[in-house]
């Protein structure tokens, strides 16, 4: 493996990914962020591919790019869209937007890196799930595919270990986002209401998540992989009142 340690991040541009992408170039990294958007902050080791990963022929293209640039050592796919409807709302048309999102476009980055990722023998890639894979009101299309990402993952940790290739999950609780304060009001009796119902009795941020992240990353953890780990202050265990 060569010293040289180079990240595809999607959804690089804010929130968990910006904190991830901040984490990362401060340990050495260089950092490819994937996102709609650029970023509203440089640094020398950081690249911006602006490209919509809803559209998965520009995915793909840029995934392609990408490869034939650079050699990947890391992906993390973060980027990631809600969407909440109650069942009887739920369109078709956004589940197949959600499953481009979080697993079509995490197969086009794997399929375009991974030739360059077996050929050196190293590879560490973590996929952004949620507590929501576990079931939450309002999330039919979002939980079915945070759920499959799991499924995906275990698939690819299997038949990528004897190419020195770990897949591992990450599956964060509510975490201050511009996402998160989507859905939620900044300060409401709701936010209060759902940090009280947390077991640690708060809402996560986004440090939180970018360390689980880096545990997964480490070029030492060699022997972890096909893993999910919640992040989400105890919110999966699930709370009984006896």
């Amino acid at each position: 493996m060569s010293d040289r340690l180079i990240a595809v991040v999607t959804g690089g541009s804010a929130g968990i990914g910006a904190d991830l992408c901040k984490r990362m170039l401060d340990d050495g990294y260089e950092v490819i962020s994937m996102a709609r958007r650029a970023p509203d902050w440089s640094h020398p080791r950081l690249k911006t591919v602006q490209v919509d990963l809803l559209d998965a022929v520009a995915t793909e293209q840029a995934a392609q790019a990408i490869a034939a640039e650079f050699a990947v050592t890391h992906f993390v796919h973060n980027a990631g869209v809600i969407w909440p409807k109650l069942l009887g709302e739920v369109k078709l048309e956004e589940l197949q937007g959600l499953t481009q999102i979080h697993l079509g476009a995490a197969i086009s980055l794997m399929q375009a890196v991974l030739p360059g990722m077996t050929e050196r023998r190293f590879g560490r890639v973590v996929l952004m799930s949620s507590r929501g894979a576990l079931g939450l009101q309002t999330r039919t299309a979002y939980s079915a595919t945070k759920a499959g990402m799991i499924g995906m993952a275990r698939t690819w940790a299997l038949e990528l270990a004897p190419k020195g290739i770990t897949v591992n999950v990450v599956a964060p609780g509510p975490i201050q986002t511009e996402m998160y304060y989507a859905v939620i009001e900044p300060g409401s009796e709701r936010e209060q209401a759902l940090a009280n119902s947390i077991p640690v009795k708060r809402v996560g941020r986004a440090d939180d998540v970018t360390r689980a992240v880096m545990f997964f990353a480490d070029p030492a953890n060699s022997f972890v992989t096909g893993q999910t780990l919640y992040v989400c202050g105890g919110a999966s265990v699930g709370t009984i009142t006896i």
